[in-house]
């Protein structure tokens, strides 16, 4: 009897159940069919009575992306040349001139010309200001001027552009350009490999693997993996990189979304290229996404050693949904989780500030590794092992905005001449001249609790007085003479930086990752800490 009773309540609860979803889901189609309409009938009549004549195209790509931008930066519209360009990067082979660009209002700049490619070799340098192309102006082009001067191979474009105040001209030949994801391994020492994952694109596992089978034939023991500046790419192939390390059947990642199909857990497929190599993966600020899926991975399941500056904190997972007319929309779908269940999102863009700002995350849950070992979430991941230059803050970030590193960079290429990366020096006197040419740009930067004091300062708040408005007025010109010595005080950090992007000038990417071993903090560290296997077994047990 009882029995029976359960069930004759169990069923009245599982309907209204199902009642109460399927109203609600019944609501929702309601509010966004009802919204749809609105809209229409707002563009329909606003394009139809507007006093002057409209741009609906215009119109409706304003709207779209101020609509997106209410919610996070991943999400976005992808219009058929956006398409495109998501496919090459993941593909990584597209047609072109074979350069990083640099787009502003009225020039797109040479920010890194790859060696050997078409730009290279028809003369082109990072700094060149490109101000026409063909019979365009940039300054003229109202899209990105950028896709002229993508084209098929062997066909020609010609650019007009300023270097050091001087207008020079120069044609190049478009030609097909290979973006590896692996751009560079060689070794450290006798025992040691190094190897450099700039992007997840669909070469990454293959190339990582192909990489470590060379190293190991020269002799390497160890590894070091690098995935300092790698923004990410393909889920897939952050979870087939770290296949390489760990066995078949091990979770790597679970993604968790509203909806229930994008609730997945990622588990290795294949047999481990190398399961008992000892391993240092290396880290900073710029490492990203796919990046955090591999090192927190790693970190979790007590497989690697993680050297570097914490990562940059990106625990979403985006997936592009095909539209209408060839475009897409690029939306997030999911959070991610390492295998200690930690998300290591560190910016929440449902809680923004006053200003609209995504909230940092300051509370962090404490989860714990394989071997017990305590890790925490909401920050990205942190390193096991930190690296102080490679660490970063307001002024670093500043500098890097307002392109002075580049720029003073650029200046410093052409008043110097090296014969070989052996050759590279930067002197105490050479950071002196960059911190003349940091002042004589009129550099400034607010730091948050300027922006409070001022805020403090400004404000009619009669309780403070004005002996203490007067202190706060004090305080502030203390920190604003603070920022120059800054410059002193995080030398270390900034040097590197320079380094950094004056060796690409010289020497291009293969010349700077062959600087790297043998002057690089993070590089130099893993190579000490590898060598020494009871100092590595004991960071990992």
């Amino acid at each position: 009897m009882k029995k029976l009773i359960k069930k004759q309540v169990l069923i009245p609860i599982l309907a209204l159940a199902v009642l109460v979803g399927a109203s609600s889901f019944k609501s929702d189609f309601f509010e966004i069919a009802k919204q749809i309409e609105i809209f229409t009938t707002l563009f329909k009549e606003l394009n139809m009575n507007y006093v002057d004549e409209t741009n609906p195209a215009e119109l409706m790509d304003s709207a779209i992306k101020n609509m997106l931008g209410e919610l996070d930066p991943y999400t976005q519209f992808l219009n058929e040349q956006d398409v495109e360009s998501y496919k090459i990067n993941n593909s990584g082979e597209y047609s072109g001139i074979g350069a990083l660009v640099r787009s502003y209002e009225n020039k797109l700049v040479i920010v890194e010309p790859y060696q050997g490619y078409a730009a290279d070799k028809a003369g082109l340098k990072a700094g060149d200001e490109i101000i026409k192309i063909g019979e365009t102006l940039v300054a003229d082009f109202d899209d990105n001027a950028g896709e002229l001067l993508k084209g098929a191979n062997n066909s020609s474009v010609e650019v007009t552009f300023l270097r050091q105040g001087a207008t020079k001209t120069a044609t190049i030949t478009r030609e097909g350009v290979e973006v590896d994801a692996v751009p560079f391994y060689d070794m450290i020492d006798a025992k040691t490999g190094y190897i450099v994952l700039s992007r997840f694109n669909r070469k990454a596992s293959k190339q990582t693997k192909l990489a470590m089978q060379d190293l190991k034939g020269q002799g390497a023991e160890r590894l070091v993996l690098d995935l300092r500046g790698n923004p990410g790419g393909l889920l897939s192939e952050a979870i087939n990189v770290t296949n390489l390390f760990v066995p078949k059947g091990e979770l790597i990642v679970t993604t968790k979304s509203k909806v229930k199909k994008f609730n997945q857990e990622y588990r290795t497929k294949n047999k481990p290229e190398d399961e008992e190599i000892p391993l240092v993966v290396l880290v900073n600020g710029k490492s990203a996404s796919a990046s955090e899926i591999v090192s927190g991975g790693l970190q979790d399941l007590d497989r690697a050693v993680i050297v570097g500056a914490r990562s940059f904190g990106k625990g979403l997972v985006q997936r592009p949904l095909k539209l209408t007319y060839g475009t897409q929309l690029k939306v997030t779908i999911s959070r991610y989780y390492t295998p200690s269940g930690r998300c290591i999102q560190s910016l929440d863009y449902w809680n923004r500030d006053e200003e609209g700002n995504a909230v940092r995350n300051t509370k962090f849950n404490e989860f714990t590794t394989r071997n017990g070992r305590k890790v925490w979430d909401g920050g990205g991941v942190m390193p096991d092992v930190t690296i102080e230059s490679l660490k970063t803050n307001s002024l670093i970030e500043a500098l890097e905005a307002n392109n002075i590193v580049f720029d003073f960079a650029t200046k410093y290429f052409y008043d110097h001449d090296f014969g070989s990366v052996a050759d590279f020096y930067f002197s105490s006197t050479d950071y002196n001249a960059f911190k003349a040419y940091v002042e004589g740009q009129n550099f400034s930067y607010q730091t948050k609790t300027e922006k409070v004091l001022e805020e403090t300062i400004n404000s009619d708040d009669a309780l403070l007085g004005s002996e203490v408005q007067e202190k706060y007025k004090d305080l502030l010109l203390a920190m604003n003479r603070g920022k120059i010595t800054a410059l002193d005080t995080f030398q270390k950090e900034i040097q590197k930086n320079l380094e950094d992007e004056i060796i690409t000038r010289y020497f291009y990417r293969d010349g700077l990752y062959k600087y790297y071993l043998d002057h690089d903090d993070a590089i130099l560290t893993a190579k000490e800490l590898l060598a020494d296997s009871n100092k590595y077994s004991s960071i990992l047990n």
